[in-house]
């Protein structure tokens, strides 16, 4: 049985709080793309799908089969992949971008929620029992288990990558892991069965919010203790715009706006026609907050400047997480990709000498972008994807090393209009 499963129905202050048939999870704030557009991408538990949206248009461009039940997911910072986990396949798929195809599979055990770190390098993984799996995102294999509370749900990582916090359900409490040593630093009691959490892009504060009670914890990352609370009944998912400036949660029945400069809640909407939001997550310009309904298989459309709702996208059965692939530069994506190939030197994968050979073409690209030669850079790129075939053919990378390698590359080139 699912540790998520289970309908529940309960009152606090009068407000009725429903959590549907669901698991409950953090939303994962998708960290980088790579494409033109920005593409949201969706978990379908019901039907074991991920939907892709184009939110230029609003509309469902891909519907991708994974594993049993899938759960939370994230994107790699070069938008190059989406890991998904999930829950009753034992597994995380790993998503191509650029050809919207399963291209790995890695096993862990009913995993959760995703949360990428901001190099790329490792995806962390809430699992049962009690534990986080983190993934090395250069192999695709499992490199550490960390002990954490007790069923562990949503995860974030800091800005700067050092540190990763759970919320743990049943202990209601957050645990604080050290992504240097993949140990628990610090645990931090919070509200009763926290489950979403996410964090100020400054790194300072960290919101949790709690399903079964009347408010919102603000963490002080600095110190890692309680720094206020936010009044709010049976919060479930929350997400913060990237200038920081609002948070926006949803619980049964609405959608909210809090400022965070005073952590007081500035606006309070109903969902469309009360059809039970699931997840929020905030487009990388902020200006949209796209919230899953549960039991419309849709996605709803929230505008932040006029805090209304403007439009409905039908995606699979029981859609539950949404993340997205933020643009980037070429130059943000080629320093993400150049991050790769010296995690594949520090591993032992490539000698020195290959993995310079690799670097010194994507520095060139750089340098023909800085010098406005677009069809040089687009050049450069081409000869940066071959030299990545030839290790492929001599053996000196797999097949799935090289292939990331080539899919991030070429989601430079899309970029570039290459």
């Amino acid at each position: 049985m699912s540790r998520f499963t289970q309908k529940i129905s309960t009152q606090f202050l009068g407000t009725a709080i429903r959590v549907v048939t669901l698991a409950l999870f953090l939303v994962v704030f998708g960290t980088g793309v790579a494409l033109a557009q920005t593409k949201g991408y969706v978990s379908n538990s019901d039907d074991n799908t991920v939907s892709v949206i184009d939110t230029s248009t609003n509309t469902v461009t891909a519907t991708i089969p994974v594993g049993l039940r899938p759960q939370g997911l994230a994107v790699t910072p070069n938008g190059a992949f989406v890991y998904v986990a999930n829950e009753f396949g034992n597994s995380v798929s790993v998503i191509s971008a650029a050809n919207n195809t399963v291209v790995g599979t890695i096993p862990v055990s009913g995993p959760a929620t995703v949360a990428i770190t901001p190099d790329g390098a490792f995806a962390y993984v809430t699992t049962i029992p009690d534990s986080v799996s983190v993934i090395d995102t250069a192999t695709n294999t499992v490199v550490a288990t960390v002990p954490v509370g007790s069923n562990p749900i949503g995860i974030a990582i800091t800005p700067n990558g050092a540190f990763a916090y759970v919320t743990n359900l049943f202990d209601s409490s957050v645990s604080v892991i050290d992504t240097a040593t993949n140990a628990v630093v610090a645990t931090i009691p919070v509200g009763i069965a926290p489950f979403s959490i996410a964090i100020a892009p400054n790194g300072a504060f960290a919101y949790v919010t709690a399903a079964l009670d009347v408010q919102i914890t603000v963490i002080d990352t600095a110190t890692n203790t309680v720094s206020d609370t936010i009044p709010f009944v049976g919060s479930i998912a929350i997400d913060i715009t990237p200038n920081g400036a609002f948070a926006y949660v949803a619980n049964s029945l609405k959608i909210s706006a809090i400022d965070l400069a005073t952590n007081t809640v500035t606006a309070t909407v109903p969902a469309p026609t009360f059809l039970f939001p699931f997840d929020v997550s905030i487009t990388p310009d902020g200006a949209s907050v796209y919230v899953s309904q549960d039991n419309s298989n849709q996605v709803a459309v929230f505008d932040t400047a006029t805090n209304t709702f403007t439009a409905t996208i039908p995606v699979g059965a029981s859609p539950s997480f949404i993340a997205f692939a933020k643009a980037q530069t070429p130059q943000d994506q080629i320093a993400a990709l150049i991050a790769q190939v010296e995690a594949l030197i520090a591993g032992g994968t490539l000698t020195q000498n290959q993995g310079d050979g690799l670097i010194d073409k994507l520095n060139q690209v750089v340098a023909k972008l800085d010098a406005d030669q677009t069809g040089a850079a687009c050049n450069q790129m081409s000869a940066f994807i071959s030299q990545v075939q030839a290790f492929i053919n001599s053996g000196a990378l797999t097949q799935a090393q090289g292939q990331s390698l080539i899919d991030a590359a070429n989601a430079v080139r899309t970029n570039l209009g290459c």
